[in-house]
């Protein structure tokens, strides 16, 4: 399969590239909120793990072949899935699997925050103690094969067209570089944005170190998802200047580690989290939230 000529790796890496590009401009040109640390050590960070995650792609999918487009290839081949058993119009058919794929990364989210030892891992993306565009791509490379399964197993049911799954794929990616950048957008702008779609304002809500609010505004691409389950918060209570992001425990440039962030998922929960309870979830939790 080609788009415009390209494969789709190729493809899919190169409006990556434009669009972290655009969004790393944007924040050196209109910038959101002062900087904490560097560019250069976070994105070491941020980027180092982005690569690790290739790696660990290619890795599974070396023993097991599958990935999104395979699954759609082949749940269109066997006649598996709702949208291959039914004659539908291809623009509904688009748009409700565009839709429904992203209600499930949505869900996706909200489980690795209410499960402790998927929150163990996710925890790697709220350590970062800065949120720009590179702060998308800090995902452990568990997290990410876990994701791979995820969309997979909804793509078999679902049965979308692999174009679909691709363009899908694309608007979640550039979505998540646009929604993490740290870039200044008028406030009117914002405000009729977020009515349909996640903005850096909206998502950067879910970064604060504020549990009640971490556990809010789970959306990548569409916001209606919060809005819809109640999980929609508006502003941070400390405002966008002041609140402080990342988690609790480390507030300091520990998360600017590439080891100390890989390792995360291993560690135990930290003992001033234990001593203060502040990311607990209750009994069983087993201080999970950190």
């Amino acid at each position: 399969m080609e788009i415009f000529g390209l494969g789709i790796g190729t493809f899919r890496f190169g409006l990556f590239a434009a669009i972290f590009l655009i969004m790393a401009i944007a924040e050196t040109l209109m910038p959101r909120r002062e900087r904490r640390h560097t560019r250069q050590r976070r994105w070491f960070v941020n980027l180092g793990m982005m690569l690790l995650d290739f790696l660990a792609v290619s890795a599974v999918t070396f023993v097991i072949p599958i990935t999104a487009i395979i699954a759609a290839l082949w749940a269109s081949a066997h006649g598996w899935g709702l949208l291959n058993m039914v004659e539908w119009p291809v623009w509904l058919e688009w748009l409700i699997a565009i839709v429904v794929l992203d209600w499930v990364i949505w869900a996706q989210h909200l489980a690795t925050h209410k499960i402790p030892i998927l929150w163990r891992i996710h925890r790697v993306h709220h350590s970062d103690v800065e949120m720009d565009a590179s702060t998308a791509v800090r995902f452990h490379p568990l997290e990410i094969v876990f994701s791979v399964f995820v969309k997979v197993a909804a793509i078999l049911l679902l049965g979308p067209a692999a174009l679909a799954v691709v363009v899908f794929e694309a608007l979640v990616n550039g979505s998540a570089l646009f929604n993490h950048a740290n870039f200044n957008m008028p406030h009117a702008l914002d405000a009729l944005v977020r009515r349909l779609f996640v903005t850096p304002d909206m998502h950067r809500v879910h970064h604060s170190v504020h549990v009640s609010e971490t556990d809010s505004n789970y959306g990548f691409f569409l916001s209606i998802w919060d809005q819809m389950f109640g999980t929609y918060v508006a502003q941070p209570r400390d405002g966008h200047d002041r609140m402080a992001i990342g988690l609790n425990e480390w507030q300091d440039d520990r998360p600017t580690r590439l080891g100390w962030a890989f390792l995360l998922p291993f560690r135990n929960p930290s003992a001033s989290a234990s001593a203060s309870g502040s990311r607990s979830r209750g009994k069983g939790s087993a201080s999970a939230r950190e």
